[in-house]
């Protein structure tokens, strides 16, 4: 071997380690969290139904995928704000916990791709075309209650709690923001509680500022049972939720698992922390090359009951063992 050759392989050992070394730096990606919430701590993260799912599909947080997080804090304004200094930090992905993160989002960029999570109304929200195929870089995991699941909730609280006669509805938005900045009405799922003998009324709340007012105007309607199905403004004041009805001795219904864990009584709904796991599911392949405009958004097959047995006890309110051997967990 020459001079020149012999420097010129030389100089390649070298290079070879260094260029394999930016390319592994390189390769690492990077998921923006825009989360419609309170922070989490670095703890609370790693154990996160999210992380995971990741891990179980592969991906190390920390190691070999880096979740860059942003927090509203209770704050849906800074979203926009938020999302945009993800576009910034030019994030691989975004994952967005509710509707309005997830608008936030896709306002922010056309290409960077966006994976939802608990986003009811996709296609009203201008989010997707379809559910079978997106059309465009935002997809993930959505949850609609229909009337069949309304109705299987409400049959639940009449069974649990038979002498409601009253039942005061939390939420249940009538319509929802588009992306384009105007609304879409929706239709209402109305009259599931009136077959089993009960009154309704709703009680709409948007934000934090709305709870004192509407909790006070339920007391003066004499609600026998408060009702939400899970949207961010109930889910962030499920606790301030669970402690009115446990003060004034009242049922207590919801959609998700999570409020009943803050003490409320009874849920009917999907496993969330299943479905958020299940979500990593689209962070996996569109890092492996995937569209996001042709991965169909899933929504959740399967339903579970949990009932807090403890605040049953506390509200002076007998829980059949027929009731308790449908449950799929009882909280004691």
């Amino acid at each position: 071997m020459d001079r020149r050759a012999f420097l010129a392989a030389l100089g390649a050992s070298f290079a070879r380690p260094l260029l394999a070394h930016a390319q592994t730096v390189a390769r690492v990606p990077r998921v923006g969290i825009l989360f419609d919430g309170l922070p989490l701590t670095p703890e609370q993260l790693a154990r996160s139904s999210l992380a995971q799912g990741l891990r179980e599909l592969g991906w190390i947080p920390g190691e070999t995928i880096i979740l860059d997080r942003v927090y509203s804090e209770g704050r849906p304004e800074r979203l926009a704000e938020l999302a945009a200094e993800l576009v910034r930090r030019r994030v691989d992905i975004i994952w967005c916990n509710a509707p309005p993160p997830a608008i936030a989002a896709a306002r922010a960029t056309r290409t960077i791709p966006i994976v939802f999570w608990g986003v009811a109304q996709p296609v009203a929200h201008g989010l997707i075309e379809s559910f079978r195929r997106p059309g465009r870089n935002v997809t993930g995991f959505a949850f609609s209650p229909g009337p069949e699941i309304v109705t299987k909730q409400a049959e639940f609280l009449k069974t649990i709690a038979p002498g409601t006669r009253r039942v005061a509805r939390l939420g249940g938005v009538t319509s929802v923001e588009h992306l384009d900045g105007h609304r879409i009405s929706l239709p209402i799922v109305d009259s599931a509680f009136r077959p089993f003998g009960i009154e309704e009324r709703r009680f709409p709340i948007s934000s934090r500022e709305d709870v004192p007012g509407l909790l006070a105007s339920i007391r003066d309607w004499r609600a026998d049972a408060i009702f939400a199905f899970g949207d961010p403004a109930t889910m962030n004041e499920r606790h301030t939720l669970a402690d009115f009805a446990h003060r004034h001795r009242l049922a207590s219904g919801f959609g998700m698992k999570e409020y009943v864990l803050a003490g409320g009584l009874f849920s009917y709904g999907p496993d969330t922390a299943d479905t958020v796991r299940r979500s990593a599911f689209y962070i996996d392949r569109i890092l492996k090359g995937a569209n996001p405009a042709d991965l169909p958004v899933e929504q959740p097959s399967t339903f579970h009951l949990v009932i807090n047995l403890k605040t049953a006890r506390s509200i002076g309110l007998p829980v059949s063992q027929a009731v308790l051997f449908r449950a799929d967990q009882i909280i004691e």
